[in-house]
């Protein structure tokens, strides 16, 4: 019946931030970035994989109405209301490093687990992401 997982969602609070973010640096690319009338489309990808993509939604109309999207900025501001995204890498530690120089908001350092290496981060409104090494099936 179905095939694939296209998109996901996660709401930021300010687009063009999270734009810079997820571009900037993170390295992602943009997919769509279409201003619809009633809502700015903005999505992104991890480069070489167009065919999952986030999109990075204001909290509010058309799914939310004014107070309800209120209600939400204020609970993703608070932390208490955000998305997460599960990233794989070939090097952890390398991309840890990286981020780390960048600035990123490090919530976990890399840390060796059963399935392989991987560490947290958090994005400007705080949407968990983890981000991992993966250990081959029989190598740990």
């Amino acid at each position: 019946m179905f095939q694939a997982i296209s998109r996901s969602q996660l709401f930021v609070l300010d687009q063009d931030k999270a734009l810079d973010f997820y571009t900037n640096t993170l390295g992602f690319d943009v997919v769509a970035d279409v201003d619809l009338g009633f809502m700015r489309w903005l999505t992104v990808c991890v480069p070489n994989d167009p065919t999952r993509e986030v999109l990075l939604e204001k909290p509010g109309p058309p799914a939310m109405n004014d107070s309800t999207a209120a209600q939400a900025a204020d609970l993703v501001s608070k932390g208490a209301a955000a998305g997460s995204l599960f990233l794989t890498t070939a090097d952890a530690r390398s991309a840890f490093e990286t981020l780390r120089d960048r600035g990123v908001d490090i919530t976990d350092e890399p840390s060796e687990r059963p399935y392989g290496i991987d560490f947290g981060i958090r994005d400007p409104f705080g949407n968990a992401i983890r981000i991992g090494q993966m250990f081959d099936a029989g190598t740990n």
